[in-house]
């Protein structure tokens, strides 16, 4: 099991080279900034106080030396790091995006906002581990030459670094858990406020039309208000500790400064060495502050690699199809039970058009869910007589496409959302009436459409879904709900375009509308009709139109 701790491991040992190359580089950086303080102390005492200029402009050119190396030095070593980083930031995500959309579907309660949290801003976080790597390093270097060259100085300064630094970071190391559980409370309530937002954008239409914005958006604020306080728990946090490390770090150094400041008043030691003094004290302020911040970065970092885990070491929902039924293809489902499904039984036969007509709404969706992942179910579904979870999933796409009510669109072109590459068959537009769509723009198929179909109408929108999902030619199709916001005037020629496309003579394609549109179901072969979860009845359109009222008041209203 990936948890976060194994994920951050992995983050360090598979970006090795770049990581300890870098760090090594950082070491030496902050090796030079040590020994800048201690050079001047030196040039003080060989070469200003005796005047000896020969000495000092030795001693000047040791330091442009070691400002040239340090500069060089944390170039290059900053050049590894950063591309470390973004490489592991790209690889996270594309290793949780890869999980998210696995054929096999992933086992998460998370909603699609966590979802993108998770693959955004965790992902970066857990990747930052590589920037404190390096700081930790280059703070420990400089604060171990720093005591060194105290004690060789005087003895009691040097212990009191060696001391008083490690007792500093345990004491503040005990505040870590706190602030990892109040990061990663932040992120899941970030993570929530961003799923509820995405969901309230995109039903915006809906939402306006039952008059339920003003419900959406009080929901919001409270999701948003409790993402706040959290952010402010976790800041408060991360704030107060900082605060305190500061604080000790800073009385460290003071501490350290004032002491060097009796041993020169009293003659124990040089001005050359008060000077060193100070400025390693004055110099001991950052890496004492980094070593302090510690257990703050890796919490975050910590936080993060384990919301990163909950989706790599998440288990599939359907197990390794390995079967590749042939064609004619057609789909059997036997005593199934799903959802609100309470034992269904369906069958639909190569070239067959059948419509499905739900009197509960949670059937038609039950139903929809069941065939686009088969997962959690009892009963039998059987795709070209095999069960259709044992398919082998790619292979089962090929044969089996579930569009659902609710399709996507996305940002690009409206032929780039009706075809990969692929042109754009004049009978496919027709069948869907999205010829009528490409026609009413001026730059037809090369049309911008905006974000999830934003700049489209509601009925353009399903016309360029159902073109795309008609253009792959699958042998068995099941469409949800494909017309509703379209007139009636497009949903006839929308079914006979269905119809005439996919039912000609020997065509062998099966298909499934789910509706309860009376000019779809006059299209079709025959209408099973789900009542309470099973079958209550089945029969041509026409018949069942004629001679079973509750036909007629759920599809002839």
């Amino acid at each position: 099991m990936k948890t976060g701790t194994r994920i951050l491991l992995r983050t360090v040992t598979r970006n090795g080279k770049r990581l300890w190359a870098g760090t090594a580089l950082i070491a030496v950086h902050q090796a030079c900034e040590t020994f800048v303080p201690i050079g001047i102390g030196i040039v003080v005492d060989r070469a200003v106080t005796p005047g000896d200029l020969g000495e000092l402009l030795l001693w000047v050119g040791v330091l442009a030396a070691q400002f040239v190396l340090l500069t060089t030095a944390y170039r290059f070593g900053a050049r590894q790091l950063m591309r470390a980083i973004a490489e592991e930031g790209h690889q996270l995500r594309l290793e949780v995006a890869a999980k998210i959309l696995h054929p096999r579907g992933v086992q998460t309660d998370l909603r699609a906002g966590d979802l993108l949290t998770v693959s955004t801003s965790d992902a970066d976080n857990t990747s930052y581990l590589l920037d404190y790597v390096p700081r930790i390093a280059g703070a420990i270097v400089a604060t171990v030459i720093s005591a060194v060259a105290l004690i060789v100085i005087s003895v009691p300064l040097g212990l009191v670094v060696l001391i008083a630094t490690p007792i500093v970071l345990v004491l503040l190391q005990a505040s870590s858990p706190l602030i990892t559980r109040r990061v990663a409370d932040q992120q899941e309530l970030a993570g929530r406020a961003t799923s509820l937002a995405t969901d309230l954008v995109t039903g915006l239409r809906p939402l306006r039309g039952l008059g339920a914005q003003d419900a959406a958006a009080r929901r919001y604020r409270e999701v948003s208000r409790l993402s706040l306080l959290a952010t402010l728990r976790a800041a408060k946090t991360q704030g107060g500790y900082l605060a305190a490390s500061t604080t000790l770090s800073t009385l460290l150094a003071c501490g350290i400064a004032i002491t060097a400041g009796w041993y020169a008043l009293t003659g124990r030691i040089s001005v050359g060495q008060f000077i060193a003094v100070i400025g390693l004290a004055q110099f001991l302020i950052e890496p004492f502050a980094t070593l302090a911040v510690v257990p703050s970065w890796v919490a975050e970092a910590r936080a993060s690699a384990d919301r990163v885990a909950l989706i790599s070491d998440a288990g599939l929902t359907l197990p390794p199809g390995l079967a590749e039924p042939g064609l004619p293809c057609e789909l059997r489902l036997s005593g199934v039970r799903h959802g609100s499904l309470t034992g269904l039984d369906l069958h639909v036969r190569p070239g067959e058009f059948v419509g499905v007509v739900a009197r509960r709404a949670s059937d038609a969706e039950a139903l929809v869910a069941l065939l686009a992942s088969p997962a959690g179910y009892a009963g039998t579904v059987l795709l070209g007589g095999e069960r259709l979870e044992e398919v082998e999933r790619a292979h089962a796409r090929r044969l089996l496409l579930v569009e659902p009510h609710h399709a996507d669109l996305f940002t690009g072109t409206i032929a780039s959302n009706v075809a990969l590459g692929t042109d754009l068959p004049d009978d496919v537009l027709r069948a869907a009436a999205a010829d009528e769509v490409i026609a009413s723009h001026a730059d037809g198929h090369a049309a911008v459409v905006a974000e999830r179909g934003a700049s489209l109408s509601g009925g353009q929108r399903q016309r360029l879904a159902l073109a795309r999902a008609l253009l792959a030619r699958a042998p068995m199709l099941v469409l949800h709900d494909p017309t509703t916001a379209v007139d009636a005037v497009t949903e006839h020629a929308i079914a006979h375009g269905i119809r005439a496309l996919r039912h000609g003579a020997g065509s062998g394609f099966g298909t499934i509308v789910i509706t309860s549109s009376p000019v779809l179901l006059a299209a079709t072969d025959r209408v099973v009709v789900l009542g309470d979860g099973a079958v209550a009845v089945e029969g041509v359109h026409a018949e069942l139109g004629a001679d079973d009222e509750t036909y007629r008041q759920l599809v002839l209203r």
